[in-house]
């Protein structure tokens, strides 16, 4: 299958694009960077461009048998607003100019990332894929992002929309920004570390778009995280165990908060998503539990 990846050179788009070759593939990746050398396969394809605006680069959507969208700036520093509007028309435009450019009525899936931000703060509700969503400004986000992506269903198209959760990785994720500090000896919980932390190996998100892609039946929201959601005291004191370090730094919500701001309460909300349509439509994973997801990434 040739499969084009907007979003390709970051941490989900360059891995994949390695999954996908290594299984045959042929993979277009679109990025912002104005050149990339890391892949050099003769079935690799790389385009520099901004995305967000209508371009050339859209002609490539003319002949591609699946897009995985997952172009979008880091929601992982400090928001201001002119920030914010960066994080909102990443997605929402980018996935607009995909929609836009892909032509109807032809045998393409639309894999389109959105996150389980959609959820908003939740405690401990058990959130399945038809779970309504949150009011703060993820939520706000995902939902106009999963719209966007949808309108290609308009065209005859099969649309999926992945609700992340935190994708757990090496050389890059979540845990590259932890690890450092609980090799420190000053890692710990976020807050009261009660929240949920929905949570996803790369291998198995990997694994799991092939599997949409390959599977006809599958469309509409599916949570990418693992089945056994993990609370975020849990993720720090596996962390600590597999590093063999302590996990007893925490670090207090006020302090978050005053750090990080607005992006601080991502850190602090709890989602407790579970897999639910992957399941059921058979997707078995490698990783199901916060321990041996974490060695895999340590070792």
């Amino acid at each position: 299958m040739k499969i084009l990846i907007t979003g390709g050179l970051g941490f989900v788009g360059s891995n994949l694009s390695d999954y996908l070759l290594d299984k045959g593939h042929s993979v277009i990746a679109v990025g912002r960077a104005a050149t990339q050398k890391r892949i050099t396969a003769d079935r690799y394809h790389y385009i520099s461009a901004d995305t967000t605006q209508p371009g050339g680069w859209q002609e490539s959507l003319n002949d591609v048998d699946a897009v995985v969208n997952l172009a979008g700036k880091s929601i992982f520093k400090r928001w201001s607003e002119s920030y914010k509007k960066q994080i909102y028309d990443s997605r929402i435009l980018t996935t607009r100019n995909v929609v836009n450019a892909l032509p109807a009525d032809q045998s393409v899936v639309l894999c389109s990332a959105s996150g389980a931000g959609y959820y908003g703060n939740r405690g401990d509700d058990l959130l399945k894929e038809d779970e309504k969503p949150g009011t703060d400004f993820l939520a706000s986000v995902s939902i106009d992002w999963e719209a966007e992506a949808l309108k290609a269903t308009d065209k005859g198209l099969r649309v999926a929309l992945m609700r992340f959760g935190v994708i757990l990785g090496k050389d890059g994720g979540a845990l590259a920004k932890m690890i450092p500090a609980f090799k420190s000896f000053v890692g710990g919980p976020i807050g009261s570390g009660s929240q949920w932390f929905p949570w996803m190996h790369l291998t198995d998100l990997m694994a799991a778009i092939v599997f949409i892609v390959e599977q006809p039946q599958v469309n509409g929201p599916l949570n990418f995280c693992a089945p056994n959601p993990a609370r975020n005291r849990e993720l720090a004191n596996t962390l600590g165990e597999v590093l063999g370090r302590p996990a007893f730094m925490p670090a207090p919500a006020f302090m978050i908060r005053a750090v990080l701001g607005e992006f601080g309460n991502v850190l602090l909300d709890s989602q407790r998503t579970i897999p639910d349509k992957l399941l059921s439509h058979g997707f078995e994973f490698r990783y199901p539990d916060i321990k041996s997801a974490i060695q895999a990434v340590v070792s």
